[in-house]
């Protein structure tokens, strides 16, 4: 086969999971995409609104405004993620996973082809949320260039998070342990409401280990142009979260882990 046969075949197999991917979640969009919308719209409202007046500016801008970058990064957060521990799992419990793992399809090729139909869904409900955010404030894009790279980063991190968990999963339980116990507790205590300027020396240094403070702060510097991160420093962690994900997301493919019996 030439080089540039190969390559087709890649690009059939990368473009029919993504399709399948984005079909899954559209067609189902009103268990998919709107309930992060009406919850972030909640947020707005309640945060924003009701408790934000009280509690006054937060590094030189409205409280209201100061959240809208966590908030859109919540929304994509959560749906990257679950979409693809979903899906996947769902191959594995229904077997259809062995389909593809017997086919020539190289093992990263299958990877990013989930990976990229997590980071399709992350984007439509972080664009949604996004246009929520229009009806309560009138933020202008400090860095398009930052704002739409970090947004992918995220996707494509809590993608793979997402495609890790699947493999390991026993049941339909074992997808919500992690997102319970481990992804809300991050995700809050990610500097969304707050900045960490707020907080002690102790507490600064221990939310330093919070890979979702990078994301934030540096979706914030795009849409805000203020961040308590240095720029290299956020999309260096981040490009290092997702290197080390996707080799070991590859690691378990290759082995087998969770997927052959």
């Amino acid at each position: 086969m030439s080089e540039a046969a190969r390559w087709r075949r890649y690009g059939v197999t990368f473009s029919t999971i993504l399709v399948k991917e984005v079909l899954r979640f559209s067609r189902i969009w009103v268990q998919t995409v709107l309930p992060s919308v009406v919850t972030t719209t909640l947020y707005f409202v309640i945060f924003g609104r009701l408790i934000g007046e009280r509690i006054g500016p937060m590094d030189g801008f409205d409280y209201l405004d100061f959240i809208v970058p966590g908030l859109v990064l919540m929304g994509v957060i959560t749906n990257a993620y679950s979409n693809v521990v979903s899906s996947f799992y769902s191959s594995k419990f229904s077997r259809y996973i062995e389909e593809l793992l017997v086919s020539p399809a190289p093992h990263w090729i299958i990877l990013a082809g989930y990976v990229a139909g997590g980071v399709a869904r992350g984007l439509v409900v972080g664009m949604a949320v996004m246009a929520v955010a229009l009806f309560f404030t009138d933020m202008q894009v400090h860095s398009l260039t930052v704002t739409l790279l970090m947004l992918l980063l995220t996707a494509t991190l809590f993608s793979l998070g997402g495609f890790i968990n699947a493999i390991y999963a026993n049941s339909f339980d074992d997808i919500s342990i992690v997102p319970t116990f481990v992804l809300t507790p991050l995700t809050y205590l990610g500097g969304v409401f707050y900045s960490i300027e707020l907080l002690s020396p102790f507490w600064q240094g221990l939310s330093m280990a919070n890979p979702v403070l990078y994301m934030v702060n540096a979706f914030r510097y795009g849409l805000l142009g203020v961040s308590d991160i240095p720029l290299w420093m956020a999309f260096g962690m981040v490009g290092l979260f997702i290197l080390v994900l996707g080799a070991y997301s590859l690691h378990l493919l290759r082995t087998g882990v969770g997927v052959k019996s």
